[in-house]
């Protein structure tokens, strides 16, 4: 199965001579370098710095479009609107019902390319409403694979920074930008490298239990499970904690089943303990 639709998906369309601006401003995104037909993630933070609310953002004719969870739809409008003040925006909640993703021989589809996906290496583009009748697990399991994680199901919103959930390395945060909400925190994590929580695929011999199942290692929580394929799954780990862990052979074990956890090979990223062990 190649393509799927996700019922659970809206979106919203920012328009207006100020769009651009008012977004540039305020989202993680670099909505001014956003090319055409790409959709890029991205998210609007608490002053703090956490993940407020998660999307995708694309243009849109001569505007912008963004795929957000259906329960988030309208709570992000309304804080939109809030941010809007006297900008020349105007903000919509679009009719189509849910969202169809297509990916290997049907990715170029005619549809808007996700570039998340694509720096993951896998050819995926997304359209909205429904155009096939593919089941979400599907995607899911594919989604897994790829090592991205969305709110809801692999961690909860005001309880994640950007860095956590691969924003940094995903195209869906921008260092080069002038401020934005949060961008404060942001930046101080990326120039400090304090990052210390990071999404890690989870795979294991056994069935995996339940997403929200705690992982450890010595009895001691390194991180949870988030969606969970089968065998398969992800989870927002803490990355010093299961480095050592590896580097001293102490099993990591999600509820009672051993599971082995690693990084998404296309982000680069290393756990420290295998990074001060490949440098002696």
């Amino acid at each position: 199965m190649t393509k799927a639709y996700l019922p659970t998906r809206s979106l919203i369309r920012i328009s207006g001579k100020d769009a651009q601006d008012f977004l540039h401003s305020l989202i993680t995104t670099d909505v001014e370098g956003l090319p055409e037909n790409e959709a890029r993630p991205g998210a609007l933070l608490t002053p703090q710095g956490k993940i407020l609310f998660d999307f995708l953002i694309w243009r849109d004719g001569e505007g912008f479009a963004l795929e957000t969870d259906t329960a988030q739809r309208d709570p992000l409008m309304k804080r939109l609107t809030m941010y809007k003040l006297r900008a020349a925006v105007d903000l919509a909640a679009l009719p189509d019902d849910g969202v169809t993703v297509f990916w290997g021989d049907d990715a170029n589809d005619g549809a808007i390319v996700d570039g998340a996906f694509a720096k993951a290496g896998i050819a995926l583009s997304r359209r909205p409403g429904q155009h096939a009748d593919g089941p979400a697990e599907a995607y899911q399991a594919l989604r897994i694979a790829a090592g991205l994680v969305v709110s809801g199901e692999d961690y909860a919103l005001q309880d994640a920074f950007p860095h956590d959930i691969l924003l940094d390395k995903n195209g869906g945060l921008s260092f080069r930008k002038g401020c934005y909400v949060g961008q404060e925190v942001v930046s101080r994590m990326q120039h400090r490298g304090t990052a210390r929580r990071r999404v890690a695929h989870v795979a294991a011999d056994a069935a995996l239990p339940a997403s929200g199942t705690e992982i450890t290692a010595n009895g001691k929580p390194v991180g949870t499970l988030g969606s969970v394929s089968d065998k398969s799954a992800l989870a927002i780990v803490r990355i010093d904690r299961v480095g050592d862990a590896v580097a001293n052979g102490v099993p990591l074990l999600a509820g009672d089943v051993q599971v082995t956890i690693a990084l998404p090979e296309w982000t680069g990223l290393t756990f420290p303990a295998e990074a001060e062990g490949a440098e002696t």
